[in-house]
């Protein structure tokens, strides 16, 4: 079988950034696939799943909210390697178009306080598995190190 792109990255170059992971065309839309990484891949501990979950409601919640691209979103969730996120959105974009979206969406999940948006037992499958302080501090890192003023290296896969 022919390696699927993401495996052909080298993770041990790879750093936290916004990177555009593919492009699929569906009809006449394009599809852009980002890799949102949070951690560097194999270098520091990966997140927990909690944090991920809180992280996963949280920017769902303030992704399908967006004034602007709200009809844009057609997924956000984890990565299996628990290092950082896949965000997809409709449209042909680079990563320096969407560092904007990513700082206010992550500027929210910074700040948040109080009921995690779908933390119940009618809303969620694991809603107990939640960690909110985690999840703030992971996007406060996260926009610090990488979205307040991201550099090339953070936009661009390494070769």
């Amino acid at each position: 079988m022919k390696k699927i792109t993401s495996f052909t990255i080298d993770h041990l170059k790879l750093k936290p950034g916004v990177y555009v992971s593919r492009k699929d065309t569906v009809g006449t839309e394009i599809i852009t696939t980002f890799d949102l990484r949070l951690t560097s891949p194999n270098n520091e501990p990966v997140m927990n799943t909690a944090e991920i979950h809180t992280i996963e409601h949280l920017a769902a919640t303030f992704l399908r909210n967006h004034a602007i691209f709200e009809k844009k979103v057609l997924y956000f969730g984890p990565m299996g390697c628990r290092t950082g996120f896949y965000l997809l959105l409709a449209g042909d974009y680079n990563s320096s178009d969407i560092i904007p979206l990513l700082r206010e969406m992550f500027q929210f999940i910074a700040n948040f306080s109080g009921e995690v948006p779908g933390a119940s037992a009618k809303d969620c499958g694991n809603y107990l598995d939640m960690n909110l302080p985690m999840a703030n501090y992971l996007a406060k890192k996260y926009l610090h190190n990488v979205l307040e003023r991201p550099i090339p290296e953070q936009l661009i896969y390494p070769n």
